[in-house]
């Protein structure tokens, strides 16, 4: 077949919305995070699981879930580097990150995106 030939398509980027947050917005399309508008730099390993955690809110996730979505591999030793990132991710995002907003612990389960703060949250 020519390149002449070829059936072009028209790339129309998909909508994506913008997360706003108290506090936080998160532009997927940009893969940005802001808190209080001020540019927020994450390591791909710290917005990758900040993007898993809000794209299901409230549902809790247990590391191995975490591990296997964003690291895209099967892992028996993924505890601590999960813990390790989310650790990092906290200082980063949340306002007193001993006392998260956005990314709870559940103990003896693993971690989930608040509810409470996705209800306030604005999508545009």
């Amino acid at each position: 077949m020519l390149a002449e030939q070829i059936e072009l398509e028209i790339f129309q980027p998909a909508s994506c919305p913008v997360l706003y947050f108290p506090g936080l917005e998160i532009r997927p399309l940009q893969r940005r995070v802001l808190r209080d508008g001020t540019e927020i730099n994450l390591t791909r390993l710290e917005y990758g699981i900040l993007a898993f955690l809000v794209s299901s809110p409230g549902i809790v996730f247990t590391r191995t879930q975490i591990f296997e979505a964003v690291w895209n591999m099967d892992s028996d030793s993924c505890q601590s580097t999960v813990v390790n990132v989310i650790y990092n991710l906290r200082k980063k995002i949340e306002p007193d990150c001993r006392k998260p907003t956005y990314i709870k612990t559940i103990l003896g389960m693993g971690y989930k995106f608040d509810i409470e703060n996705t209800e306030k949250a604005i999508v545009l």
